[in-house]
């Protein structure tokens, strides 16, 4: 099972941290960075969590309300850590190009990431234990 999710987090998670480039290239001519970079990240971990939640995931008796409120979580932790990075990035050059910012943003997300599937593996989308009934399995 743990391979299958892998996979499927992998992918999305992927395809997640490209969609957030584009949107933090794309905003970042009209916006400072923190601010692209909250756009960008709060619209793709929306998209990222439910796709996990209907891919990844599937398997758990998560309701959409408790995925979306334990990712909002790390959503608050992961922009913290992106932002920082992106900062501390701009401070150091402040001559940079939004492209160099936007690499040092998808590298920090991927970090960011590794500790997303774990939380949200152990503590949103656990798997329903023997004492609790899946309530997708729920006989009526």
């Amino acid at each position: 099972m743990w391979s299958r999710e892998v996979g499927w987090f992998v992918t999305i998670g992927v395809a997640s941290t490209a969609g957030q480039a584009l949107l933090y290239w794309g905003l970042r001519p009209w916006s400072p960075p923190a601010v692209a970079n909250l756009v960008s990240l709060l619209v793709l971990t929306v998209l990222n969590t439910e796709a996990n939640r209907r891919l990844t995931f599937r398997h758990a008796a998560t309701k959409p309300a408790r995925a979306h409120l334990g990712a909002g979580g790390l959503f608050l932790l992961g922009y913290l850590v992106t932002s920082g990075a992106v900062l501390w990035f701009t401070h150091r050059r402040p001559d940079a190009s939004p492209a160099a910012e936007t690499a040092v943003l998808a590298v920090t997300s991927v970090a960011v990431t590794v500790v997303r599937f774990v939380v949200l593996r152990l503590a949103v989308f656990r798997a329903p234990t023997a004492d609790t009934p899946d309530p997708r399995r729920a006989s009526g």
